[in-house]
């Protein structure tokens, strides 16, 4: 702990050994100081802390300064707690069930995670994560649950889409076989709040948007029903840069038969490609206007400018608002405040589910 300490307020022992060298500190209530703080220190890094210093050092009954006594109580409380917390991660071992390819770059992987009753409770809702580790690999990944929750309750397993990227967990992972183990954190966030775009018969209108390996948590969605089929237009607008990098394809016609019209929009087609181009935002641009963003759901899931304020523009010129209705900022335009959006966004390999509206 004092190592980073050191580099955060310069509460070094050794910096303080040599400032009590100094004609000015040589009072007998610094140097005692020094000794609480020295092995304060010491002691938390081997997450070994006392509480009780005053029993170790002759001066203990001596009184010291109370600016210099509320600085160490503050120092040493912080510092315990940031030990503690360093701990609380828990990592369950769990073997993987299958590693196979779904598109280009990316992979399905399945975890067996029947014999961990705890893993398995702790997904809840779609659009849940957790951290994944290797062994011999310190650095953990952050990783979308793919499945819906029915599924860990059925079949004990989780199952995700994982992009392959090149130094990372996740390549290591995609390389993997069957039987392997691995180690997961439970469950984390609390997943998409659809309860926000509920009962169907408000929200007639349900818009999703997906880009990459962001289809993962809105598959979760999808297989976890949010009655689709009681709403009168529900649109997945799921761009990739070509089919060969578009996942769950084989799931598309399911997809639709639970009333999710799913659209492709592919940023690099070939030339037999007959269907929508470029962004998922354009794409929603070009389609029918929204007549009614009150009625209106929207759910988002891709990289932060997808999800940010150039979708909020498309979407705003797409239900004829104009664009000089949108402004910059941390607030929504005042145009679109009725229109529920959901968004779900990576931030490298960390999902972060909040809801924007």
């Amino acid at each position: 702990m004092w190592e980073q300490d050191s580099n955060r307020d310069g509460s070094h022992p050794q910096f303080f050994r040599r400032l009590a060298e100094l004609p000015s500190c040589n009072s007998w209530w610094f140097k005692d100081w020094l000794k609480v703080e020295t092995m304060s220190n010491i002691s938390l890094s081997h997450t070994s802390v006392s509480l009780t210093p005053h029993l170790r050092f002759p001066h203990a009954h001596r009184k010291y300064p109370m600016s210099i006594l509320r600085h160490l109580k503050r120092r040493r409380f912080t510092s315990i707690a940031a030990a503690l917390r360093q701990d609380t991660t828990v990592w369950t071992p769990a073997p993987l069930s299958s590693v196979h390819p779904a598109a280009d770059s990316l992979f399905h992987v399945t975890i067996d995670v029947s014999d961990s009753p705890d893993i398995l409770s702790s997904h809840s809702s779609a659009g849940q994560y957790l951290q994944l580790r290797l062994p011999d690999f310190a650095k953990p990944s952050f990783l979308a649950i793919a499945s819906p929750p029915s599924l860990a309750a059925a079949r004990g397993e989780f199952e995700f889409l994982v992009k392959s990227v090149p130094g990372s967990t996740a390549e290591l992972l995609c390389g993997l076989k069957k039987g392997d183990v691995v180690e997961l954190t439970p469950a984390m966030g609390r997943g998409f709040d659809i309860d926000r775009i509920s009962p169907p018969e408000d929200y007639h209108t349900v818009l999703i948007f997906a880009t990459g390996s962001g289809i993962s948590p809105i598959r979760s969605l999808i297989e976890s029903g949010f009655s689709a089929d009681e709403r009168s237009d529900v649109r997945l607008y799921y761009g990739a840069r070509n089919l060969q990098r578009m996942a769950y394809q084989d799931r598309f016609k399911d997809w639709e038969s639970t009333g999710v019209k799913i659209v492709p929009v592919l940023s690099q087609p070939n030339n037999s490609w007959t269907g929508e181009t470029g962004y998922v935002q354009a794409a929603f641009a070009r389609a029918k206007k929204i007549y009614s963003p009150q009625s209106t759901g929207a759910v988002l899931c891709g990289q932060g400018q997808m999800t940010e304020w150039t979708l909020f523009s498309s979407v705003l010129v797409a239900s004829g608002f104009g664009t000089d209705t949108c402004c910059s900022g941390l607030s929504p335009p005042k145009s679109v405040v009725n229109m529920m959006i959901i968004a779900f966004q990576g931030f490298g390999y960390l999902p972060k589910g909040k809801v924007l509206f």
